[in-house]
């Protein structure tokens, strides 16, 4: 049946309930068949004469009705190429496309054109556009409505990482950035970390704290692995210790969000975006990853300086003061660490993450305790701390104490130049070695003792150094440093050195003056 236009169809009523034409004349008038004349006209019928019954009742819908355009009446249509077979195979696909989602293999899942080139293979006569329509029709049919929710004052932020691409110290790589953000107020805190690990996971939070100075009664994470130790079930998760220990310190709850569902912590999802943006848009290069810290702080603090037009014009450190009492007890920064047992290898050594960490050399073969910082290590052996690191994070790198080897130097003196334990000295401790110790290893590993066993400075040593070079510039040793430093109280200035001197060369003339005038009288007695 041949669908007319609004006009035909205003044509056809009027031929017939004002001109009284009959069905065929109006047919072969506009061009219609008889039976769609037919069923436009007892259709007008029926419509008015149950407009005419209503009475003084508004029937919107059937004077929309009489009035539409013509149209088919698709309700009842289904795809001839859609079997139920052909629909069970899609939703297989989708509900494949989704496990591999909450397997963390989102890239791997099949498009619509995957979908339908494998349908083809398994021998479907189907075209592209109809299983794209059928695809987008079974996901509309899931999607869900969402509830706005309103925050009391203390009892929610919420935290996500994020990731900026930035040039610290001439290197270019990517840096995780730990981001907070309260569901009351907007108030947002960002940190730069060198990697997402536990130890930084629990730090961030432990500079967040301390600088709204308390906490929130609830914390909302994603299914991060810091966060997320693993999942009982379906649905249910089970914390990581990282996360536990943070929750029984502060007192904090917690909870997670379902998979995939960015908007149940929508207020931090928007200001990782937000804050890499208005941040790292138009600086990006640093000296230190500190220096980069201490900018972000900067710009978090202007962001939650500006009003914010949905909260009455307060700014976000407006609200934060509102959201103070009912904020949980500032308590002292949580201390980051984590405790590993390592063995200390040959070079006197402990490797972790591939970098190596000295430590003193009669330690070699044992195993140490490693406290182990976001930014430092600390190595334990009975309870005492033997030696103490910056972390590193990049392969195969080495920190070397030098002082660490002096019993082994003291041994092998000559391995000393060209030693890594060398190289990583202060370039002070290198210009005293090639100034006045070369080919005189023995000697300099010996000021090297002195310096560890007294706690001397570079700079104490440089002192004396100058002193001697004005009393005698050709002879350094380090004899002479350790008996002017034990002495320093004594020797004073160049003149008063000078004058002691000469006081001891005249009293060592006057004896010497007596001997000889003894001799000369022990003479005299023989001559006579």
């Amino acid at each position: 049946m041949k669908v007319i236009k609004l006009h035909q169809k205003q044509e056809i009523i009027l031929m017939k309930f004002r001109e009284g034409a009959s069905i065929r004349a109006i047919a072969k008038e506009v061009g219609a068949d008889r039976k769609t004349v037919r069923k436009y006209i007892r259709q007008y019928e029926q419509q008015r004469q149950q407009l005419m019954q209503i009475g003084d009742v508004q029937p919107t819908e059937l004077i929309e009705s009489i009035v539409q355009p013509p149209k088919y009446d698709t309700s009842k249509r289904k795809p001839i190429k859609v079997t139920d077979e052909v629909l069970e195979r899609i939703k297989y696909y989708l509900n494949e496309n989704q496990s591999k989602r909450l397997k963390g293999q989102s890239k791997q899942i099949m498009k619509k054109i995957d979908i339908f080139e494998a349908l083809k293979e398994e021998g479907f006569n189907i075209g592209y556009t109809t299983v794209c329509q059928t695809i987008s029709k079974i996901l509309s049919q899931s999607k869900e409505a969402f509830i706005r929710e309103s925050y009391a004052p203390g009892d929610i932020c919420e935290f996500d990482w994020g990731e900026v691409k930035l040039c610290i110290g001439g290197v270019n790589r990517k840096y995780p950035m730990a981001v907070f953000t309260t569901a009351y107020g907007n108030y947002r805190y960002a940190r730069l970390f060198v990697k997402q690990k536990s130890e930084f996971f629990q730090e961030a939070h432990a500079y967040f704290f301390k600088s709204i100075h308390g906490n929130h009664m609830t914390m909302v994470y994603d299914n991060m692995k810091v966060a997320v130790k693993g999942f009982v079930g379906r649905n249910e998760k089970q914390p990581t210790d990282a996360l536990l220990q943070l929750s029984i310190y502060y007192g904090f709850q917690f909870r997670f969000c379902n998979a995939y569902r960015g908007n149940e912590k929508g207020h931090v999802e928007r200001s990782v975006e937000y804050i890499r943006r208005k941040a790292f848009a138009i600086k990006d290069t640093f000296d230190s990853l500190d220096d980069a810290n201490r900018y972000l702080e900067d710009i978090c603090n202007r962001l939650n300086d500006k009003p914010q037009p949905l909260k009455n014009n307060k700014t976000a450190k407006e609200l934060l003061e509102e959201e103070r009492p009912y904020l949980l007890p500032d308590v002292p920064m949580f201390e980051c660490s984590k405790l590993e047992n390592l063995r200390v290898d040959k070079y006197s050594t402990v490797m972790f993450e591939s970098c190596h960490y000295s430590v003193p050399d009669w330690y070699v073969g044992k195993i140490i305790l490693a406290k182990i910082y976001p930014s430092k290590i600390i190595f334990m052996s009975e309870g005492e701390k033997i030696a103490e690191h910056p972390r590193r994070f990049g392969f195969n790198e080495w920190n070397i104490d030098i002082y660490h080897y002096i019993r082994t130097l003291k041994k092998k003196p000559g391995a000393l130049p060209n030693s890594t334990a060398f190289a990583q000295v202060s370039k002070q401790i290198k210009n005293i070695y090639q100034c006045y110790y070369t080919r005189k290893e023995r000697d300099f590993v010996e000021l090297l003792q002195y310096m560890k066993e007294k706690n001397k400075s570079v700079n104490e040593i440089l002192e004396v150094i100058d002193k001697l070079l004005k009393i005698c510039p050709k002879e350094i040793s380090t004899s002479k440093i350790i008996l002017l430093c034990e002495n320093k109280n004594q020797v004073l200035t160049k003149s008063q050195q000078e004058n002691e001197i000469s006081q001891k060369a005249k009293e060592h003339l006057k004896i010497y003056g007596n001997l000889i005038s003894g001799i000369k009288d022990r003479q005299g007695v023989a001559l006579s």
